[in-house]
């Protein structure tokens, strides 16, 4: 099977009987070689001192005086924001029960980058094994902001800093230039899409994030992302669903619904209610799917047997910011007994 997203740290965590990820030193390890950490040629004795120990013994209780005796304050800024972290993360088993304890008290205080690098190390853990690159690069959604594009009712999705890379004097300056500045359609500037037919060419560019993938129903892409969906939410609630794109939600019946991003959550909640959605909003919303539980029984009871609505959209300047963590703290699950 194809290797993938080294970059991400995958290969230096251990799995439980579960199969969910364990930390290790060298992961921890990994986040002191981090640029915000690593030492440069001006730092001073004692944050030298204090990395070299943690290198060592990456688990080592750091003191406030230690914190303190650093030389640089940003740097002693970083490490605590580290350190933070590296505390949560040895408070909890696994990295998904890590992910799941940021949003569990309500306000989320762990950086986005670190979010962000736990939702990518889980993905992959989810997605070990596939020999999709669709479903790799639909993966990417759970991690990375999209640039969106909407030509002709076609929905394409490419990598926002890519994009913004190449707008700044990349390999694809004028390109990017044309979608920043003047919302030019992707399409219409070649950006290379993703597919069935040329799928392959994923694998040696899994890093360079530079694939575009359209998100309508029928494409391939899609149906990658629908079963990237049922991997997430079986490998967090053990729980087996089916998801499917469908054009509108013609359900008299809807009963629940589960917004992808803050976007999509508002639009639904909306639609649900019965609001006036104002056009321009509406032609926000990129992509409806239809959630079915295998076993209608691990649903709460008065809902129990209904579809969940799923939607995935962008804001007024075109991005897409998925938020993962939705399909767990939504999810109508019966309480546990």
């Amino acid at each position: 099977m194809p290797d993938f997203w080294r970059n991400s740290g995958f290969h230096l965590l251990a799995r439980d009987a579960e199969g969910r990820l364990v930390a290790t030193d060298d992961f921890f390890r990994a986040y002191l070689l981090r640029p915000e950490i690593r030492p440069v040629p001006e730092s001073g004795p004692r944050e030298l001192a204090l990395h070299e120990a943690l290198m060592a013994e990456p688990r080592r209780e750091v003191s406030t005086a230690d914190l303190d005796a650093i030389e640089d304050e940003d740097t002693r800024f970083n490490y605590r924001v580290l350190l933070d972290f590296r505390r949560r993360l040895m408070a909890t088993p696994t990295l998904e029960a890590c992910y799941a304890s940021i949003f569990s008290g309500g306000d989320v205080t762990v950086p986005p980058l670190f979010i962000d690098q736990l939702a990518q190390v889980i993905v992959r853990n989810v997605l070990d094994g596939t020999d999709d690159a669709l479903e790799a690069r639909a993966g990417e959604l759970f991690y990375r902001e999209q640039k969106a594009s909407v030509a002709d009712g076609a929905a394409l999705l490419a990598d926002r800093e890519t994009v913004e890379m190449h707008a700044a004097g990349g390999a694809y300056g004028s390109l990017g230039r044309l979608i920043v500045e003047a919302q030019t359609p992707m399409k219409a500037v070649n950006l290379e899409v993703l597919d069935a037919g040329n799928a392959a060419l994923y694998w040696p560019r899994d890093q360079r994030h530079d694939f575009v993938i359209a998100i309508n129903p029928g494409q391939a892409a899609t149906r990658a992302f629908c079963r990237v969906v049922e991997k997430w939410i079986a490998h967090f609630a053990r729980v087996a669903v089916r998801v499917e794109p469908v054009p509108a939600i013609a359900d008299e019946h809807w009963a629940w619904h589960i917004g992808l991003d803050a976007q999509a959550t508002a639009l639904l909640n909306d639609l649900w209610q019965g609001e006036d959605v104002e056009p321009g909003r509406l032609a926000r919303l990129l992509a409806l799917f239809r959630m079915d539980f295998a076993d209608p029984q691990v649903m709460r009871a008065d809902i129990a047997g209904r579809p969940v609505y799923l939607a995935l959209a962008m804001d007024e300047a075109g991005i897409v910011r998925m938020k993962p963590q939705n399909l767990l703290l939504n999810l109508p699950l019966a309480a546990a007994s």
